[in-house]
């Protein structure tokens, strides 16, 4: 899910009606997202799509079983902490830094 878009995604995942947050996302970036959500405490369900293409790598729907959740706002109004305790930024869930400057609106 971007977070340039509130909506709220609700899915199924192995028979449990979950919010998802991210759908199409590649091994590395699933578990990114696994351990950074069941860091903050959130019960985290994926379920992995096969291509058909032959060759091309599986892709993973991500979802937490709270209804509540909304990455977008979860993450604007700094619900969520890194491991390392700092705020998770946006610039830190697209995983294009580490330690980043929680002033998001200052991109440089």
């Amino acid at each position: 899910m971007a977070i340039n878009n509130a909506k709220h995604i609700v899915g199924e995942i192995d028979g449990v009606r979950c919010t998802i947050v991210e759908s199409g996302a590649s091994i590395e970036r699933a578990a990114f997202l696994t351990q950074l959500l069941e860091y903050n405490k959130l019960e985290v369900k994926e379920q992995k799509v096969v291509s058909e293409v032959p060759g091309e790598e599986p892709r993973y729907t991500i979802g937490v079983t709270s209804m509540l959740f909304n990455p977008v706002f979860s993450i604007y109004e700094c619900q969520l902490k890194t491991p390392e305790g700092s705020y998770v930024t946006p610039g830190y869930w697209k995983q294009e830094c580490i330690d980043c400057d929680p002033r998001y609106w200052l991109k440089r």
